[in-house]
């Protein structure tokens, strides 16, 4: 099985090396030519547009930024749509507008080919080991097809018809981002009424305050670098999407909405490329403290890969 990866940012590098690490055929693609190198020093073949990706492969992945850089993928002039899709299967892992999805999965489809969505949730790290978990929608014998690819990068989560898995992947975010910025007011409140930000974190975890995010991300405020593995951008495009899909569905969204504005602030002051626990460095700014704990934090893109 021969299988195309387009779209080698942070995220979609890792995910790619994870399926070259499985020995699979690979061509690759990306805006950015000096982005496919580490692909290629593994024995990936360069291609120049999307449609010739998808012309010398089985399976094609796709992780781009979001709605624009996808539809791009799909129904630009070298785009999916302007070559021959039959029997070709398509995964998607890109956080993106699920009616926009839907849409180009209905087309992919209408030219022969096979549309799979897979969004992912984790972090780095996660995409680094090749452990991410993955909102998979679409028809079951087609994820079967298409699970030993999805299963080099990370674990199936299946949700049901495709674009399930875009409306799993927002409403995921909007838990974790929520969270994160609420983080942010809690350890500021506890360490201003004497309880030390190390003794506050190890007595939340487990209880019913924990979470991914309160395991996870809590020691890139201790280190001072808020993680821009995940910048402060890519928060603000995952919660405008969120906002409308809840817009969409007539939801009450007062928290999202708060959140939202929150992660906003934090980009006025730090800007776009800062991590995104920046939200929580606001509050820190605000209330004169920090909340650095010395310690050996190992940073979420310092994990090492698998070895085979």
């Amino acid at each position: 099985m021969r299988v195309g990866f387009i779209g080698l940012g942070m995220m979609g590098r890792n995910a790619a090396l994870n399926v070259a690490r499985k020995g699979f055929e690979m061509v690759v693609y990306d805006i950015r030519p000096d982005a496919m190198l580490p692909l290629i020093d593994k024995g990936a073949a360069p291609a120049s547009t999307p449609a010739e990706v998808l012309g010398r492969v089985d399976v094609v992945v796709t992780m781009v930024f979001g709605p624009k850089e996808i539809e791009a993928v799909l129904r630009g002039t070298d785009g999916f749509l302007s070559t021959d899709c039959t029997g070709k299967i398509w995964i998607d892992l890109t956080t993106s507008r699920p009616q926009l999805m839907r849409d180009l999965g209905a087309e992919f489809r209408a030219r022969g080919g096979v549309a799979i969505d897979a969004p992912v949730t984790g972090s780095v790290d996660s995409a680094i080991r090749g452990d991410m978990l993955m909102f998979v929608g679409g028809e079951e014998g087609e994820i079967e097809r298409a699970r030993p690819v999805i299963e080099a990068m990370g674990e199936i989560r299946k949700v049901g018809a495709h674009g399930n898995g875009y409306v799993a992947k927002l409403v995921n975010n909007q838990l974790w981002k929520i969270h994160a910025a609420a983080i942010g007011e809690a350890m500021v409140t506890a360490k201003l009424a004497g309880l030390d930000p190390k003794v506050w974190w190890d007595v939340m975890k487990g209880g019913a305050a924990d979470s991914f995010v309160l395991q996870h991300d809590v020691p890139s405020i201790f280190a001072g670098h808020y993680d821009p593995s995940f910048p402060i951008a890519l928060c603000l495009k995952d919660l405008g999407l969120i906002e409308e899909l809840m817009t969409e569905t007539g939801t009450r969204n007062e928290l999202t909405r708060a959140t939202h504005d929150r992660f906003k602030e934090a980009a006025a002051r730090y800007g776009t490329d800062a991590g995104e626990m920046t939200v929580c460095k606001v509050i820190e700014d605000d209330a004169g403290v920090e909340l650095r704990v010395a310690g050996d934090w190992i940073a979420p893109w310092e994990v090492q890969p698998p070895t085979a």
